[in-house]
């Protein structure tokens, strides 16, 4: 159903970029509907460049605007549990996000990429390839342009990167081909279980034409009852997978062979099978095999993901920021080796994580752990002798005075950034920042 177009007072719930592109998209329709904006926070980002006319209330909710509205937009980073949409919904108030907006616009084949790790990455991967192609792409959602802001801007694909948040509240995005990676415990301080989750992220389904699982992760295959076509990744030679070929690894499809995998220019045994999926999705869209590719030989990822910023004296400081979760930090210990010691840097805000999957990891490592933030604590006892901080800061001051040459600083914290940090990206920034700084201290530094 299209609720928009019976709307004539619609309240966005939360501001930000996301609420921002809501506003923008209602006031680009013919007939604009009267727009108010409830954001609980004193200060909302995004306040200012509100348009003439849109009503805000910061700090509080504002029960007799959503109890008088036609339509709820909500923001991903708002539960549907939350008392006062469920009061609304109680009142027979439908409540969409973002994303279920864009479904009910869109005129261009859509592909989208849930997971619990690895959705971005495949996302800009997918991007890329169409790129390549010669086919221009919007590609956003949950990472880069709000999805409704790349509509009307004469794109002939859409790439969205969909988090469980943003499916919660879209029911009608039809899909050339929806991924689902992996699943792995996160926002737990959301979900019940991680079973409730799961069932979140296989919303991504319901109007796919072709769903691709993880054969390695059995919770990404479709539900039992789903009758649609669907296809699948992982480390054996079924569909997506690999193969042996003259006498070294090949990514494959069906069994025939496409390229090498030590071919593909991101590092680590994870990103074989973001390739993989993002092979399914580039196939399914209609991208030239050729040009996916090419792509998969010169595409090294994205910032704060595994991303090496400062090589000095024989240290490396890597940024792996985007790590927010275990499954993230996991995969980025997975097959490292390097000729000295590990500085792990963990920390942040866990949400609700139980770490102790990290503990047989680090038995394999020479590892040194620095526990910072909020929930640095929860992470004691996993190694010997872990130091416990305050800040990022201080626990890479006290990196750069114990490394020496051989050994790796890596910031991987398995959680996310918000007690201390506005977002990911902002703190793999500042350890970018400080990496530099304190290049030059490790020990002999001066000799080098």
């Amino acid at each position: 159903m299209n609720h928009l177009a019976q709307a004539e007072k619609v309240v966005v719930v939360g501001l930000g970029v996301t609420g921002l592109s809501v506003v923008n998209y209602l006031q680009r329709q013919a007939s604009p509907p009267a727009i108010q904006v409830i954001d609980t926070r004193a200060h909302p980002p995004g306040e200012e460049k509100l348009p003439a006319g849109v009503s805000l209330s910061a700090g509080q909710w504002q029960m007799d605007w959503l109890l008088a509205a036609d339509l709820i937009v909500a923001n991903p980073g708002i539960a549907l549990s939350t008392p006062e949409l469920q009061t609304a919904i109680a009142a027979g108030i439908p409540v969409v996000g973002d994303i279920e907006l864009f479904a009910q616009a869109v005129d261009q084949p859509v592909v989208a990429i849930t997971g619990s790790n690895g959705k971005s990455t495949v996302t800009s991967l997918v991007g890329e390839m169409a790129a390549e192609a010669g086919i221009k792409a919007g590609v956003g959602g949950n990472i880069g342009l709000a999805a409704l802001d790349m509509l009307d801007q004469g794109n002939a694909l859409y790439v969205l990167e969909l988090s469980s948040f943003q499916l919660e509240t879209t029911a009608s995005l039809e899909l050339v081909a929806a991924a689902y990676l992996n699943l792995s415990e996160d926002h737990m301080d959301r979900y019940n279980s991680l079973a409730d989750y799961g069932q979140a992220k296989q919303r991504i389904y319901r109007h796919a034409r072709l769903a691709i699982s993880n054969r390695d992760d059995a919770a990404t295959l479709p539900d039992p009852a789903w009758t649609g076509k669907q296809t699948s990744f992982g480390f054996d030679d079924q569909d997506y997978g690999l193969i042996e070929h003259q006498g070294e690894e090949y990514l494959a499809v069906n069994g025939m062979p496409v390229m090498p995998s030590r071919d593909i220019a991101l590092v680590g045994r994870h990103n074989v099978a973001n390739s993989l999926a993002a092979l399914a999705l580039a196939d399914a869209a209609g991208i030239d095999r050729d040009a996916a590719c090419r792509t998969l030989r010169r595409y090294t990822g994205l910032p704060h993901r595994c991303q090496r910023v400062v090589q000095a004296h024989g240290v490396d400081w890597v940024n792996d920021s985007k790590a927010t979760n275990l499954a993230s930090t996991l995969a980025a210990l997975s097959g490292l080796s390097i000729p000295g010691k590990l500085h792990l840097l963990v920390g942040g805000d866990s949400k609700g994580a139980d770490f102790s999957q990290l503990k047989p990891v680090l038995e394999t490592l020479n590892v040194q752990l620095y526990c910072f933030g909020r929930d640095g604590h929860r992470f004691l006892g996993l190694s010997n002798a872990p130091v416990v901080v305050e800040t990022l800061d201080q626990a890479m001051a006290l990196a750069a005075s114990d490394a020496t040459s051989g050994d790796m600083v890596l910031l991987s914290p398995a959680c996310a950034s918000l007690d201390q940090y506005p977002n990911f990206m902002a703190r793999g920034d500042a350890f970018a920042e400080l990496a530099h700084s304190l290049k030059d201290q490790v020990q002999g530094a001066q000799a080098c």
